[in-house]
């Protein structure tokens, strides 16, 4: 519409129209590569409970064409970047984690407000600087890859923080009654530290 033009928007592939003055606008038409393992990473995340939602500045046909080839739900289309980033605020006012990708220019804000944000390493630079992560390669894989070791992260440190608890509760004890000498303490402790550190190499193993 903006190039004079009436009766666009039907077709379900990106269009880009070229208007010169004096002539006929020349629509030219695009269509999206999906990256190959995008619904498995989609279904994965859902299956952890995760909601996937497909905010686009592109046209409903577009979008609703892509979001139905990888399995998403909810879509929001012919979004602008600022309503892009109230969609996010709305969703974090409502106590919600926001994970966001994207790589485009008008992502960026997005980016920057979300409570995480990951962009592709072909993503433009300000995309790439906003974003907390930066993922290489042409899988989606890596999303859920960093979910599941933030979890795992989690994991381990709750549970060195109870080994460090269970330590001190019959450690201290132990010394303060004189049950302990000094270099067994000093050796409960060195261990501590060690298992301590043995599990958080977990860690590594499984990623």
């Amino acid at each position: 519409a903006w190039c004079g033009v009436d009766g666009q928007g039907d077709s379900d592939r990106v269009e880009l129209l070229l208007s010169v003055e004096g002539q006929g606008a020349v629509c030219f038409q695009f269509e999206d590569t999906i990256r190959v393992d995008s619904s498995c990473v989609v279904d994965a995340l859902k299956k952890e409970g995760i909601d996937s939602v497909l905010l686009s500045g592109d046209r409903k046909a577009v979008v609703h064409k892509v979001a139905k080839s990888v399995g998403i739900e909810l879509v929001e289309a012919e979004q602008t970047p600022l309503e892009k980033f109230e969609y996010v605020e709305r969703l974090q006012a409502k106590g919600h984690k926001v994970l966001m990708i994207g790589d485009g220019l008008n992502d960026a804000p997005v980016l920057a407000q979300a409570n995480v944000s990951m962009a592709p390493g072909s993503a433009i630079d300000m995309a790439q600087n906003a974003a907390d992560i930066v993922f290489m390669g042409d899988k989606l894989s890596p999303v859920y890859e960093t979910h599941r070791i933030a979890k795992l992260t989690q994991k381990l440190v709750r549970q060195n923080f109870a080994l460090a608890i269970l330590y001190n509760l019959v450690a201290v004890p132990l010394a303060v009654a004189g049950l302990v000498t000094p270099f067994i303490a000093a050796l409960a402790m060195s261990g501590s530290s060690i298992l301590v550190i043995a599990n958080s190499f977990r860690l590594k193993l499984s990623a």
